[in-house]
Parts: structure tokens; C-alpha cells; sequence
């Protein structure tokens, strides 16, 4: 009777293993439905969302005469605006999420070259930013991109309200300004080599791994094959070459930073941040922009890209990875706080 259940438990196991699996299959093909946009520039007026979000709570605890009142005083406001639109300065707001590939720059350089075509006198970039790092060319590049708006001389400020970590912080530095959560996390300039060696495991099973290569260095520590020292040392050589990179273009933008206190491959939260000189000011982006809303005209911009079934399939597998890395971040923040 024990053989029985026991069989029945592993037949039951199997089951509720498919069917989970069919679930998170159909999910990932629902989710990567869902994201097929048309491609082109969005552009949303702050500033009028802002007065909306107003305009509904108003109307939620005003009374009626109250809101007559009111609907007059915003006519006023608006016709007033409408008068100033062509002499207010205009704040144009880029978001910018990053994951291990910093896939969202294709959009981005879309968003600066319209962004560049078009500030004038006055104008200013700010982008709102949320990067753990990655890989290292790809967060390059999208430094690179925000180095555009530097060099044509538009003020840029970078708003980190949870994260700008290792490529994250590349990113952030090239900005003029940096405002930061008290919470945020900043820093991480360091460099990371992670591979697991399945060499013994094989080895072990009377598996051979053959590796035949052109060039002395074209291949140095490998998964399945064994690796030597000299192979470790290798990669160690071209980490450091890519840190003395990585700290090179932090000082570029930011020279007064104490890199030899900086540049360890540690990360701060945002006041200490603020001490150490790797943020400009406490502020988180919501404050930010309330502000600049009084006196300029703001405008979020997103740059959509359509693509194909098979690359939405295959960003939301790269999204369930970002997620397992982000965890990896709470889990660091929880296990520092007091309980």
C-alpha cells in the first residue's frame, strides 16, 4: 500500500509540474502580447497630468460652488499658461530602467536625438533612473548616449530614487546633477566575473572537453574545460583594465570623487552617498518635479519600439532574471536593517 502512495505522490508531482509550467508559458506569451505597441515617440505633458490629478481630487472634496470656483480659477490659469508657453523653459523628462543588457537603449538614443533637435535656451534634460549594471559595453553605450546631451552643453540632471549601481552609476555620473533618495542605492564601481566550472563534474562522468583556439588569450577561463592560473590570471589582468575604464569615466564627469575611497566596488545609500560626493542632493524625483512645474513646462518623452513575438518572448525570460538579480539587492538592504 506504501508503494502505492508513493508512486501516486510521484505521478501527482509530475502533473502539478506541467501544469505549472503550461501556466507560466501561456503567461509569458500573454505578457509578450501585451507589450506589441505601435513604434514612434510618446509625449505627455506634465504638467497638464499633474492638473488633472488635481482637478479629480478637487472635485472629490470640494463642494459644488466651491468647484465653479475653482473651474473658473483654473480657466484663468490655463489662458495665462497658454500666454507664457512660448517664454517658459522646458524640462524635457526621459525614464530610464536598465537590466543586465541595458536593452532599453535603443529607445533611449531615440529620446536624446529628438530631445537635441529640438531644446533651445533654457532647456534641460532630466532622466529618471533605475539600473542595477550589467554588461559592460551595452551600459557604456548608454552613457555614451547621455554624454550627447553634456556635450551640447544642455544641463542634465539624473534623479535616482531605488537604484544606480556599477553600469547604473556609469550612467548617473555623466549627469551635471544628481539627486538621490535617502534610500537609494549608489555606487558598486567595481567589475565582476562570475562562471561556474563543471570541469570535475564531467571529469568524473568520462566526459573530455576539447577546446581548440587561435591566439594565445581567445579563450582564458572556461566552463568545462580546467582552468590554470594562468588562465585566472588573464581574466583578472583584463578586469582591472576594465575598472581603470569604469573609474576613468566616473572622474571624468565628477574629478573631485575620492576614487581610492569610491572605486572599491562598494555601494552606499543616498545620504551617505551625499557625504561621499557620488550624489549632489537628498531629493527624490516626485519633489523635483513638482517644483519645476510651477515655472517650466515639462514634458515626459518614451520612444516605443515594436518587436517581434520571439524578442518579446525572450525580454520577458531577461525580465525573470533581472528580477532574480534585484532580489539579490533587497535581500542585501533587508539583511542591514534592524529587526
Amino acid at each position: 500500500m506504501s508503494q502505492f502512495f508513493m508512486e501516486y505522490g510521484l505521478f501527482l508531482l509530475k502533473v502539478v509540474t506541467i501544469v505549472v509550467a503550461i501556466v507560466i508559458v501561456i503567461g509569458v506569451v500573454a505578457s509578450a502580447g501585451r507589450k506589441a505597441t505601435q513604434e514612434g515617440l510618446e509625449v505627455e505633458s506634465l504638467n497638464k497630468k499633474y492638473r488633472l490629478l488635481a482637478g479629480t481630487l478637487r472635485k472629490a472634496v470640494l463642494g459644488k460652488s466651491e468647484q465653479r470656483k475653482e473651474a473658473k480659477e483654473e480657466k484663468k490659469r490655463d489662458k495665462a499658461e497658454a500666454k507664457q508657453a512660448s517664454h517658459r523653459p522646458r524640462s524635457f523628462i526621459i525614464k530610464f530602467k536598465g537590466d543586465l543588457k541595458a536593452s532599453a537603449v535603443p529607445s533611449l538614443r531615440e529620446e536624446v536625438s529628438a530631445i537635441l533637435d529640438v531644446a533651445g535656451a533654457g532647456d534641460e534634460v532630466i532622466v529618471c533612473l533605475e539600473n542595477h549594471g550589467g554588461v559592460v559595453h551595452e551600459h557604456g553605450l548608454a552613457a555614451s548616449q547621455l554624454a550627447r546631451i553634456r556635450e551640447r552643453e544642455i544641463p542634465l540632471s539624473v534623479c535616482v530614487d531605488k537604484v544606480a549601481a556599477s553600469g547604473g552609476y556609469l550612467m548617473a555620473c555623466v549627469a551635471s546633477k544628481i539627486y538621490v533618495a535617502p534610500f537609494a542605492i549608489l555606487g558598486s564601481i567595481g567589475v565582476l566575473a562570475q562562471i561556474p566550472n563543471f570541469n570535475r563534474l564531467l571529469d568524473s562522468h568520462g566526459v573530455d572537453v576539447e577546446q581548440i583556439t587561435a591566439g594565445k588569450y581567445k579563450r582564458t577561463v572556461t566552463m568545462f574545460g580546467e582552468n590554470t592560473d594562468e588562465d585566472r590570471a588573464k581574466l583578472k589582468e583584463e578586469l582591472e583594465d576594465v575598472h581603470a575604464l569604469f573609474k576613468a569615466a566616473v572622474s571624468k564627469y565628477r574629478p573631485a570623487l575620492d576614487l581610492d575611497k569610491v572605486a572599491t566596488g562598494e555601494h552606499w545609500y543616498g545620504t551617505t552617498a551625499l557625504e561621499l560626493g557620488l550624489a549632489d542632493e537628498i531629493k527624490t524625483s516626485d519633489e523635483l518635479l513638482t517644483e519645476l512645474v510651477v515655472d517650466r513646462d515639462l514634458y515626459q518623452l518614451s520612444y516605443r519600439i515594436k518587436q517581434p513575438l520571439q524578442k518579446r518572448l525572450m525580454a520577458n525570460i531577461d525580465s525573470t532574471l533581472e528580477k532574480v538579480d534585484a532580489a539579490g539587492w533587497r535581500r542585501k538592504f533587508e539583511s542591514r536593517l534592524p529587526r
